[in-house]
């Protein structure tokens, strides 16, 4: 078995000054956030947000939505991505929280590029049309495989879809670990429509390119 490198707090920050560090507008956003107490925990992480702005580059993506967006900060991280005329679709259910994310999209430049659809996300998810290269789904879990089915079909070859949170703090290998996350995890596992893998990074992000 390879060695494992555990990534401590530091270590963390380590490799985000090293790799796609945050600039101003994305460390005030996460700052902001962090004053609301224990919802912060939803926040993507900041290695996590380097990822999600290169892989959307990577596959040249153009239009992409996001399904749980909370304060905007993965948002922020997908629309960089995005060439001037791409397009996200954020589905939240929350005004309050998706607030905070605007001011900081538009001091970025990308809010014309991102379509910010209020309600519940169950139903706005059903009612997506078109193709859409790149999805980022880090919303209710219970709702995973559905959330993966409905949107698959309007996932275009080689396109890819991403979840989060999909490790649980590493208890999904424990017996009583969340049956949502196990759930989804072994749903995706065998679906011979898509390539899985599963990285260490934050909560687990789990990565899915359709074939």
């Amino acid at each position: 078995m390879g060695h494992q490198v555990p990534v401590t707090e530091e270590l963390h920050d380590y490799m985000v000054a090293h790799g796609m560090p945050l600039d101003e507008i994305a460390t005030e956003l996460r700052a902001e956030t962090e004053k609301l107490g224990n919802p912060a925990g939803m926040l993507t992480t900041a290695d996590q947000a380097g990822l999600l702005t290169t892989l959307t580059r990577l596959i040249g993506a153009r239009r992409a939505v996001e399904i749980g967006t909370f304060t905007g900060f993965s948002a922020l991280a997908i629309s960089r991505g995005l060439p001037d005329d791409g397009e996200l679709i954020c589905l939240d259910v929350s005004d309050e929280w998706t607030s905070i994310g605007r001011k900081y999209w538009e001091r970025a430049g990308v809010a014309d590029k991102i379509d910010l659809r209020i309600g519940d996300a169950h139903d706005s998810a059903a009612k997506l049309d078109g193709e859409f290269d790149l999805a980022f789904v880090d919303a209710d879990k219970d709702w995973y495989i559905r959330y993966f089915e409905t949107v698959l079909p309007l996932i275009r070859p080689n396109g890819l879809m991403l979840f989060d949170n999909t490790l649980a703090g590493g208890r999904v290998i424990d017996a009583d670990g969340p049956a949502d996350r196990k759930e989804f995890n072994a749903h995706v596992a065998q679906d011979d429509r898509v390539d899985v893998v599963m990285l260490g990074i934050g909560d687990g992000l789990t990565l899915v390119r359709k074939k």
